[in-house]
């Protein structure tokens, strides 16, 4: 009986040490990844922490002075604003400045007038396109809003009703917005903002980036590489302009 129990207990130990041996193959330094290749690891995973950190740059800002009936207006923004958005989202903040080179009187009864370089249409046009820009929230949305008016304003009610419907945009509250004395003071605000413009407009489109009017026959062909050189003059070139 004793000599049973000590073989079990042989046994066993041998077993113990077997199943040691085997889990030591496994885990030991042989079955651990290259030096090399650990460090590669390292340096991805700090690679990819400092891509998650790094900023985006802020966006230019760019300012289009422009009339709704204008011809040039209506090619820049189709042929070189729209593009340049689309490729770039981003890299661009656009704000509208409908008015171009009309005139803003104040009547005697305090009610406001205009009058638009292209006639009385082209100031039915501004005022809605003030009252889209506006309402409009999303910058792709009002892009499109105004690209697609621009595209054909000799029936401005008709054209925004169309692109409205379009776009996915609700019609009632800027339809209101222009039926009422509040998109005469929308037109009035761009108009001061147009006057205001250093050097004075002398052509529309007048277009501005960050603030600067340097440049506008270059940009007015080239916008995106316009774009593209101002943020490149802040730091890195954005990885979209290379």
């Amino acid at each position: 009986m004793f000599q049973k129990r000590q073989l079990r207990f042989i046994y066993l130990v041998i077993l113990i040490i077997v199943i040691v041996l085997i889990y030591k193959s496994f885990t030991g330094p042989d079955n651990a990844p290259p030096a090399d290749e650990a460090e590669l690891r390292v340096e991805v995973d700090q690679t990819s922490d400092e891509a998650a950190l790094k900023p985006s740059p802020a966006p230019v800002y760019v300012v289009v002075y422009y009339e709704a009936l204008c011809p040039d207006s209506k090619h820049f923004v189709i042929r070189q604003l729209k593009p340049a958005f689309e490729r770039a989202p981003a890299l661009m903040e656009i704000q509208f400045v409908p008015y171009g080179k009309a005139t803003t009187t104040t009547k005697q009864d305090g009610s406001l007038a205009f009058e638009c370089q292209h006639g009385p249409i082209e100031c039915e046009a501004n005022t809605i396109h003030a009252c889209v820009i506006e309402a409009v929230h999303d910058p792709k949305t009002r892009l499109e809003m105004v690209a697609c008016m621009i595209q054909d304003n000799i029936m401005p009610r008709d054209a925004f009703q169309r692109c409205a419907r379009e776009n996915g945009v609700e019609i009632e509250s800027i339809q209101k917005c222009f039926d009422s004395t509040h998109s005469a003071e929308l037109l009035k605000l761009h108009g001061e903002a147009t006057h205001a413009l250093r050097p004075p407009v002398t052509f529309i489109p007048t277009i501005t980036l960050d603030g600067s009017q340097a440049n506008q026959k270059s940009l007015l062909k080239d916008l995106f590489g316009a774009v593209c050189q101002v943020a490149a003059g802040r730091g890195p070139k954005p990885d979209v302009c290379k």
